[in-house]
């Protein structure tokens, strides 16, 4: 068991046998959370609240991203947590440290206004909040992910949310942790988007994926497609894990026109924007995307990476600091890029890869696998002619 949690997966299912929240136990190693900044920032919030240390690394990619946004509010409520110095001399990265806190401290309450929307950091601050003293108030600039708020609620936490603000409050009449539960988790829309746009970049082609998660906070992409004039359709299918309501997707292919997006929509599909990149490609006039300077602290600098690899494939482009200008309507060919070693970056070429002409190579891309294991089948399942190659 790691930390104390047995845990079995199948293809189907995963069983947690939970421990409580006082429950976990100190890890015998490092802990590696090799691609996943999502796993990194979550864990340093479980972790800072509890009364054993560790240290947590990942592979190349993710220890060239800022922690300092989640380490500096933990840090305000009393966590002992400390990053390295890297790249920007006013920036944290891992390896993260997470001291013990001993038997006389707690978390404090927290109210924190956040300069960046970010459904990590906030979901750290709660689950610290989970350990702590006093209330754990957040107001972010526009609401992000709510995924963690649904859960808690869902579970009995004492939450309560109001547009983009969130509070949990421990000390609330409260049993202190909660009962187990089978849950049939949704599926991703930012994995879903790939199959979708595909459809709707190919000619003669429709794809439909069913149980996707329709989180108002996760639907940008089916309301951007909506604006383009998409063929797009959505039925209803019930509610998943935490009242996560879900859908069938269905898109066909289609003439696309591009548009401006920007702002809370931005927010709201901002894993999706490689995709979006793809399918502007092709749509009628320019798409211009704006407010996504967040892209440049994924995986990879995605702005940067993405300018480069539509321009090897012949899509004109122009890199802004918050975003993209995209020229559609161009003859894609061939391309040989490099996915920088970015899951989302990689499958987008392959989507380019679908309408150029000529053969397209993609070094990199097993990175695929850190999110969508199945896409390259899945595609060729689709009739898309995909040949993997081990270097």
């Amino acid at each position: 068991p790691w930390m104390g949690v047995a845990v079995q997966s199948t293809d189907e299912a995963t069983t947690i046998h939970g421990v409580g929240l006082r429950g976990l136990r100190m890890p015998t190693d490092l802990v590696d959370c090799a691609n996943s900044g999502t796993t990194m920032r979550l864990l340093a919030g479980l972790l800072s609240g509890q009364r054993f240390g560790t240290r947590m690394t990942g592979d190349d990619s993710l220890t060239r991203r800022p922690m300092g946004r989640v380490i500096g509010p933990l840090r305000a409520r009393g966590a002992h947590i400390a990053g390295t110095a890297g790249a920007k001399p006013d920036e944290l990265y891992p390896p993260i440290s997470i001291a013990p806190l001993v038997e006389c401290e707690a978390l404090k309450g927290i109210e924190y206004s956040m300069p960046i929307a970010s459904a990590q950091v906030k979901s750290a601050l709660l689950l610290s909040g989970l350990y702590a003293s006093g209330p754990t108030a957040i107001e972010e600039p526009v609401l992000s992910r709510d995924h963690t708020e649904r859960m808690m609620l869902a579970l009995g936490v004492p939450l309560q949310t109001a547009g983009a603000s969130v509070v949990l409050d421990p000390n609330l009449e409260w049993a202190g942790g909660w009962e187990p539960f089978e849950w049939h988790v949704p599926g991703d829309p930012s994995s879903a988007a790939f199959p979708l746009l595909a459809a709707a970049m190919v000619p003669g082609s429709q794809v439909s994926v069913e149980d996707v998660c329709v989180n108002p906070t996760r639907t940008g992409l089916f309301d951007w497609l909506r604006l383009l004039g998409a063929n797009i359709s959505h039925r209803a299918s019930g509610h998943g894990a935490g009242d996560e309501p879900m859908a069938e997707i269905s898109v066909a292919h289609g003439t696309t026109r591009g548009s401006v997006a920007g702002g809370e929509l931005v927010v709201r599909m901002i894993d999706e924007i490689p995709a979006i990149c793809a399918l502007a490609s092709v749509s009628k006039g320019t798409t211009e995307i704006r407010d996504a300077a967040e892209l440049r602290v994924k995986e990879s600098d995605r702005i940067a990476t993405m300018a480069h690899v539509l321009g090897a494939f012949g899509v004109p482009c122009e890199e802004l600091p918050d975003g993209l200008i995209i020229t559609g309507g161009a003859a894609l060919h061939g391309g040989h890029v490099e996915s920088r070693g970015d899951h989302r970056i990689a499958m987008a070429a392959v989507l380019l890869g679908l309408l150029a002409d000529g053969e397209s190579v993609i070094d990199g891309a097993e990175a695929v696998d850190t999110s969508f294991p199945g896409f390259v089948a899945l595609l060729r399942s689709l009739g898309a002619d995909i040949t993997e190659e081990t270097l």
